[in-house]
């Protein structure tokens, strides 16, 4: 509310400072003092069904059970009737206090000055409404992504065993350990790391076969026909025209990323930031 006052004030204060240095009233009859004080008047007018009428809207209407195009519907109402009710009001106000001829001409001006106030704060409200969604839309971001971490440090630690097609060769590894798995004809090449160092190990299977048994860990996303990373270890996604491909951490080798799996990708990575 204070921030809508201020932004309020400062049009105030240039419909004020446009009303005394471009005239569009006639101010000839007044002297210098009472010509400060008559635009003071004018725009007092303005600012006084500028904050009425917002006030009133805000305080009976539930504006958060209606829908955009009834939120539309009602600033334009908003601004039909801010501008009328001053547009009347100074009409008077020009009449009867400064004794100034009404013409078509003067109407049109006075309708036009009272137009500013409540479109540019209907303008200031839409961006203050974007802006404060953009605000909930990055902390719910910086939530999720505080619960991956908190999420990640248990279920990293845990273990994972891949066996082959006839269980006569297994590898058992941590998932904080396993960046990718990669179809390499009838079996399945198997990139993790062993303390500082990056090592492969073919198990003979399919690489769905070996996909139904990370089943259950969340981590693992398929990126392409052939491959299968661990998106804790994703460090970039990359691209050269219509080519895509992974920069996994700690590994030169880059990973390709098809087309049909590429915006699963990118959900992935916005996610974990």
């Amino acid at each position: 509310m204070k921030e809508d006052l201020k932004f309020l004030l400062s049009i105030a204060l240039g419909i004020y400072l446009f009303l005394l240095f471009f005239q569009p009233i006639p101010f000839d009859q007044f002297d210098f003092n009472n010509r400060l004080l008559f635009a003071a008047g004018f725009v007092g007018i303005i600012f006084f069904f500028q904050v009425l009428i917002r006030g009133l809207l805000r305080s009976f209407l539930p504006l958060s059970r209606f829908s955009k195009d009834e939120l539309l519907m009602f600033s334009y109402s908003g601004i039909f009737l801010i501008a009328t009710l001053s547009s009347l009001a100074i009409a008077f106000y020009l009449r009867y206090v400064g004794s100034v001829i009404i013409t078509f001409h003067l109407v049109f001006k006075v309708i036009f000055i009272c137009l500013v106030l409540p479109v540019l704060s209907t303008i200031y409200d839409a961006f203050s409404s974007l802006k404060k969604r953009l605000e909930q839309e990055i902390q719910e971001k910086e939530n999720m992504q505080k619960e991956i971490r908190h999420y990640q440090e248990g279920y990293q630690n845990q273990s994972i065993e891949l066996i082959s097609v006839h269980q006569a060769d297994h590898l058992n590894v941590l998932v904080v350990d396993l960046l990718l798995l990669r179809s390499a004809d009838n079996y399945v090449e198997i990139i993790y790391r062993e303390g500082s160092k990056l090592k492969k190990k073919l198990i003979r299977n399919t690489l769905k076969a070996i996909e139904q048994q990370i089943n259950s860990f969340s981590g693992f996303v398929r990126c392409h026909r052939t491959s299968i990373v661990n998106v804790f270890h994703i460090e970039k996604l990359n691209h050269e025209g219509n080519s895509y491909w992974l920069k996994m951490k700690n590994m030169d080798e880059p990973v390709p990323v098809s087309r049909q799996y590429l915006l699963k990708i990118k959900e992935v990575i916005s996610v974990m930031g």
